[in-house]
């Protein structure tokens, strides 16, 4: 045999073997390839390729495409996939910890949202290892506000609302209000405003833009209620049965995952806010009636959820005031 034929067959022999070696990781997320979350995850799911130069590749499946928001948390656990993206809050059924970044008017800036996630993090891995998940990485959405489609000075106002409901803080909001809770997933968002089956939301200026809520809406009151986060999870078999070269390239990428999925958030928040006015809605910040009936609200509903969460909850709540 030729040298150069030999060189040519241990240049196929060596793809056979990469190929045959490779690994795919596909990644659910719930929201729309166009939202911050997604393209960051995009971003990582690169990252991990190009850094295990494709022995570990993640397809990312965007807009509940491979499994619904309400799935993807269930998926990874029994493995139909191995890694995904899920608003955790949505889970506070499960344990009261998951909703840890939905309590109303605890953490309203940034700032105070990152001392609350420093509090909670060795807490909710913990959690999740007990699920049989492994986090890698978490992004904060942008504050959350109230989208109506009428002005709104006060809760009276909301009596009868049909309200987008998406988990228990949520639902609990609406009870509190007088509003109708309607459980609609984000995909749906855009089909439920433009059909009336919801006629208001507490949710970002990202959601709203990303939906082109201006379609069906007319004002977004800026509450800051609460900071919720994405996380993102493996499949803890999956994870444990990895290299130890793979682990360290996910664990990279994972880190820089979150540190621009932050920034995003920070810099999305008053450009998204800017697009809702420029195609026509009122954005502005509540009544003063309406702030302070919705703060009695907030009191209400974080001792409640002190309550269900018990010592754990209290813990992380005290570290939060502490620091």
């Amino acid at each position: 045999m030729s040298k150069a034929i030999l060189v040519s067959a241990t240049a196929v022999a060596t793809l056979w073997s990469a190929a045959a070696f490779a690994e795919k990781w596909d990644m659910p997320m719930a929201y729309a390839a166009s939202n911050f979350h997604s393209e960051t995850g995009a971003e990582f799911a690169q990252c991990v390729t190009d850094g295990t130069d494709g022995a570990l590749e993640i397809a990312v499946h965007p807009s509940g495409s491979l499994f619904s928001g309400d799935q993807i948390k269930r998926a990874v656990q029994t493995g139909q996939t191995q890694i995904g993206e899920r608003l955790l809050s949505a889970h506070q059924n499960e344990d009261a910890l998951f909703g840890v970044d939905s309590i109303p008017f605890l953490a309203t800036s940034f700032e105070q949202h990152d001392k609350l996630w420093e509090a909670a993090k060795p807490a909710m891995e913990e959690l999740l290892e007990s699920q049989g998940l492994t986090l890698l990485y978490s992004v904060p959405w942008p504050p959350q506000g109230l989208y109506f489609a009428k002005p709104v000075n006060s809760v009276a106002d909301m009596e009868g609302v049909k309200f987008r409901s998406y988990n228990n803080a949520t639902a609990r909001l609406a009870e509190l209000t007088g509003m109708l809770p309607v459980q609609i997933e984000a995909a749906e968002i855009s089909q439920a405003f433009a059909t009336g089956v919801a006629e208001s939301m507490v949710s970002s200026g990202a959601t709203g833009y990303d939906r082109k809520v201006w379609e069906s809406l007319t004002n977004f009151y800026e509450v800051d209620a609460w900071i919720p986060r994405n996380y993102i999870f493996v499949n803890t078999s999956v994870w444990d049965g990895e290299s130890d070269e793979i682990k360290s390239v996910v664990t990279d990428c994972a880190a820089k995952a979150e540190e621009a999925g932050t920034k995003r958030a920070v810099d999305y928040t008053d450009f998204t806010l800017g697009e809702l006015k420029k195609n026509g809605m009122s954005v502005e910040p509540p009544s003063e009636q309406l702030a302070t009936e919705l703060r009695e609200i907030g009191d209400t509903m974080t001792a409640e959820w002190l309550d269900a969460a018990g010592d754990t909850g209290k813990t992380i709540v005290d570290t939060y005031n502490a620091n």
